[in-house]
């Protein structure tokens, strides 16, 4: 389960490692065809005391050919510390596996990808013991897909180019063009990119904007009244004015046959947020509709 943003700009590419081969093809860098993607344990702790965790690794097997190792971190701010946690943990990884390892940075902000490009050396004046080198993606290099087409044929590199460019101005049309894409999507693609955009925009507008477009998923003309649409709000609509009443009950609160069925006579979605807001502080199940 994706916890925060700055988890969902990593977790994606072991949920989705079908993300990896364009987003080497941004890097300059050629994935072997054919290879085979494993999750490793980020665990980089030795066995004293000191605990160091890499976001993600993974294990990329071509089937020819030597393989090598993916570190993958979430970069949200300058950090000088990362200087050596990052030597460290390419160095750890390449000796337990016996095998080379590539670091990539995920930015969100443009100030930090060009930070994390470095290069960091690790030495003494006149000279240099270690240089890393960290592949960087970020606002500036990672591809705008404001095309449904496009969107639909890559559903990993979209959701993975709107989490990059949240705080763009090109964020609305980029999550506009992933939410027609995931209309015609299988259900599981609709659940899983709609929790990782709403987690991974994190505070910021674009997360109200997907939201909003969110509730219209599913009909390729949203607010025009289709027969699809309203099939799709009738659902939504259903499930939210159930968790008002289960979660009443689970509190411990009796709910009357009349409340119930004006809870589920409700449709706006809107005002089924409401009354779930109130069902966590109501006393009792007639306190949900007292503001009226």
């Amino acid at each position: 389960m994706v916890t925060s943003s700055h988890e969902a700009s990593h977790r994606i590419f072991q949920d989705r490692p079908e993300l990896l081969s364009p987003v080497f093809r941004v890097l300059g860098l050629r994935l072997p065809p054919k290879a085979a993607v494993e999750v490793l344990t980020p665990d980089a702790t030795e066995l004293r005391p000191l605990e160091r965790r890499v976001d993600s690794v993974l294990r990329i097997s071509p089937s020819e050919g030597p393989g090598f190792l993916l570190a993958i971190e979430a970069q949200g701010r300058r950090d000088p510390d990362k200087a050596s946690s990052w030597t460290y943990y390419l160095a750890y990884l390449s000796a337990k596996y016996g095998m080379p390892a590539l670091l990539l940075v995920v930015c969100q902000d443009r100030s930090t990808a060009r930070w994390a490009a470095g290069p960091f050396l690790t030495g003494i004046d006149g000279w240099t013991a270690l240089r890393t080198h960290p592949l960087v993606l970020g606002p500036d290099n990672v591809p705008v897909i404001t095309d449904p087409e496009e969107a639909g044929r890559n559903l990993a590199m979209a959701a993975f180019s709107a989490m990059t460019h949240g705080r763009d101005q090109d964020a609305s049309a980029i999550l506009e063009a992933l939410a027609q894409a995931l209309s015609t999507a299988e259900s599981d693609s609709v659940a899983y990119y709609s929790e990782l955009l709403e987690i991974g925009l994190g505070d910021t507008p674009a997360r109200n904007i997907w939201r909003h477009l969110m509730r219209h998923v599913g009909s390729f003309f949203p607010g025009r009244g289709t027969l699809v649409e309203e099939t799709f709000l009738e659902g939504q609509a259903k499930g939210k004015a159930e968790a008002v009443l289960r979660f009443l009950r689970a509190r411990g609160i009796d709910v009357p046959e009349a409340v119930a069925e004006r809870v589920t006579a409700v449709t706006d979605p809107d005002e089924l947020d409401r009354l779930l807001d109130r069902a966590v502080t109501a006393t009792s199940a007639e306190e949900l509709f007292d503001a009226e």
